[in-house]
């Protein structure tokens, strides 16, 4: 399953608004104390994507990471984009009370 919410695409019509489309990549980021997440970059596929096209946006992901992740539904936020996997990435981190000094 892929997904995008209409003001998702608000927000990529609007940052493509004065410049060309170009594809954007779907790629697991370090998370910190929570682990790792899911997030967006500008990137054009390779041979080992799968392409996901939806409102006129092409996003590439890495097969074995789709295939991990089960499928993806991307929102935008105050705080930026949010991009949520069907299957729950594990969490490595133990949150803020672990101690991580980065969240103190």
């Amino acid at each position: 399953m892929f997904s995008i919410s209409q003001t998702a695409v608000s927000e990529l019509n609007a940052f493509f608004s004065d410049r060309p489309k170009s594809s954007i990549r779907i790629y697991l980021a370090p998370g910190g104390c929570s682990g790792p997440r899911l997030s967006l970059a500008l990137d054009e596929p390779g041979e080992d994507d799968s392409v996901l096209t939806d409102s006129g946006y092409d996003f590439c992901m890495s097969k074995s990471l789709l295939e991990q992740v089960g499928g993806v539904s991307i929102d935008a936020t105050p705080m930026g984009f949010l991009v949520t996997p069907e299957i729950a990435l594990p969490q490595t981190g133990g949150g803020c009370c672990a101690g991580c000094a980065g969240c103190h």
